[in-house]
């Protein structure tokens, strides 16, 4: 799509004869005089929408993507194109495409099977919702504000989305009111360096790996995971016959090298597939590790992803739990962010924000900042391929619930705004920070440092505890690591206290576990909980180890 038209740009020079118009990236202030520029939203029930709508004019002084349906110079050149045979075989939905002759003026319609709004039984929805900066459980009931959807908003004219609309059929790149925004905080926050990215709403993260795995992989394929990942995650590939290779991790995470030299060796007779060209990471508060990528190791892993053709599924949904340093004891706290500004330039860069191919699909999520019951989150890619998701989403969940995206609506842009959001962000920073000090506080009070470790996380919601099961008296008896790790496990459980077991998050069953872990969420309880529990996993392993 060409950009919008109608804008002012500065001109810059650059030579004595010519100029080229550099527009001004956006920014969270100048979201509103952006869209006093666009064009009129569209309102109508099903209405068509794409990011190309809602870009500002930077995004076209980008060069495009590049194409991943060839790639025959590189060493699995056995497969044509990085997508799937059952993503080239979807075609546009019929009844999805013909629901843009609806914005046709006088269009009686009798084609569709849409159904009338007065048999939707909801005349209006109230939501009460905290306004900064009173975030707090306690602010809200007293001073929250509450927002109202009504059925007829838009013909009133109080609103451009409204329950007539999220109620009805809706497209699958979602309602455009919800898209704009999110590809507005898209451009914010990560500013692909090409042109042709979108964005399209999902029904979670969750089914858009799921989709992930249908557009790029075939049944056989070995796909690249971390060493330990989110068991989910691996669950979802597995009865798609899909198989994982885990690559080493240290304690920023996956380790770039590594991965090279899988890929740099892999032997197709061997393993019975041919090289894998996804990547799932999760580079953020990585669950279960809780490891963060720096900048450095992302540009890394990139690099390998480029020798190699990788596609690159960044799964983000702890990407704004990025927490202040960790200061231990009775050391004061780092304060907060004291700008927007000061707050988006502390992220640690996204492969998003790096990827000059185009190879990268982010998974973004409000599960962990918002809601998990919304289900709704959304995908940031090329044009090529977000259009193979949308194939499959329109036929599968067609589009995420309307009254979770008008919900979020209300939130995030009438009431909060792209200022209030990085308000409510930076609240949930200073919160899990306090939440991840106290349990590393509590960790460093109760547990035995002669047999446990850990690394205080950067980001996320969990902590990592690595066991020295060689020191256990089982070991001499002949017991096996697996045998001690339940031991473990089932003495924290009869002490009181539930954590993860490490094994539970290995992706690759044909390697051997060589260490021990055992996972602990930060997010959940309070901080006299956290030390509670932490103590009693004390008392386990106390009990288990003979000290």
């Amino acid at each position: 799509m060409s950009p919008p038209t109608a804008l002012d740009v500065n001109l810059v020079g650059v030579t004595d004869t010519s100029a080229v118009p550099v527009p001004d990236p956006l920014t969270v202030n100048g979201v509103p005089a952006w869209r006093e520029k666009m064009a009129k939203i569209p309102t109508g029930v099903a209405a068509a929408s794409n990011s190309d709508m809602f870009k500002s004019p930077i995004c076209y002084t980008k060069p495009k993507a590049k194409r991943f349906e060839r790639m025959a110079t590189f060493a699995h050149s056995e497969s044509t194109d990085h997508f799937s045979l059952e993503a080239k075989s979807r075609k546009a939905s019929t009844l999805k495409t013909a629901a843009r002759y609806l914005k046709t003026p006088g269009l009686i319609s009798l084609g569709g099977g849409l159904p009338s709004p007065e048999y939707f039984p909801f005349e209006h929805l109230d939501i009460k919702v905290p306004t900064a900066p009173g975030f707090s459980p306690e602010a809200t009931r007293e001073s929250g504000t509450v927002l109202r959807a009504g059925k007829h908003d838009i013909q009133e004219g109080t609103s451009n989305y409204d329950l007539e609309i999220a109620l009805n059929y809706g497209q699958a790149t979602g309602a455009a009111p919800l898209l704009r925004f999110v590809t507005e905080h898209t451009e914010i926050i990560h500013s692909p360096p090409y042109s042709d990215w979108q964005c399209t709403l999902t029904s979670g993260s969750t089914y858009a790996w799921d989709t992930a795995l249908r557009v790029f992989c075939e049944r056989g394929d070995y796909i690249l995971m971390e060493e330990y990942t989110f068991a989910s995650a691996a669950e979802t590939a597995f009865p798609l016959g899909i198989k994982a290779v885990g690559i080493p991790m240290d304690e920023e995470g996956l380790i770039p090298e590594k991965m090279d030299e899988i890929l740099s060796n892999w032997d197709v007779a061997a393993r019975g597939a041919r090289k894998p060209y996804v990547l799932y990471t999760i580079p953020t508060g990585q669950n279960p590790t809780g490891a963060t990528q720096s900048a450095e190791r992302r540009h890394a892993v990139y690099k390998v992803a480029q020798k190699h053709d990788l596609i690159i599924i960044e799964d983000e949904p702890y990407y704004f739990l990025q927490m202040q340093p960790y200061t231990s004891g009775d050391a004061s706290p780092v304060p907060p962010p004291s700008t927007h500004e000061e707050f988006i330039k502390s992220l640690v860069p996204s492969f998003l924000s790096m990827d000059t191919d185009g190879r990268v699909v982010r998974l973004e999520s409000f599960s962990k900042v918002i809601s998990p019951g919304s289900r709704v989150g959304w995908i940031v890619a090329s044009e090529q391929i977000v259009e193979r998701f949308i194939r499959t989403f329109e036929v599968s969940s067609q589009n995420p619930s309307g009254i979770a995206q008008i919900t979020l609506f209300k939130l995030l842009d009438e009431h909060w705004g792209h200022s209030g959001y990085l308000d409510w962000l930076i609240n949930l920073r200073m919160s899990y920070t306090a939440r991840r000090d106290s349990l590393v506080h509590a960790c460093e009070k109760h547990l035995p440092r002669e047999i446990a470790h850990w690394e205080a996380p950067a980001a996320g919601m969990f902590h990592w505890v690595e066991i020295d099961w060689h020191k256990h008296p089982g070991v001499a008896a002949g017991k096996t690591r697996a045998s001690i790790e339940e031991e473990i496990f089932l003495s924290a459980v009869d002490q009181g206290v539930l954590l993860s077991r490490g094994s539970w998050f290995k992706p690759d069953h044909d390697t051997v576990e060589e260490k021990m872990f055992f996972r602990a969420t930060f997010a959940a309880a309070s901080s006299e909980k956290i030390d509670e529990a932490i103590s009693r996993f004390a008392d386990a392993l106390r009990v288990q180890f003979g000290l």
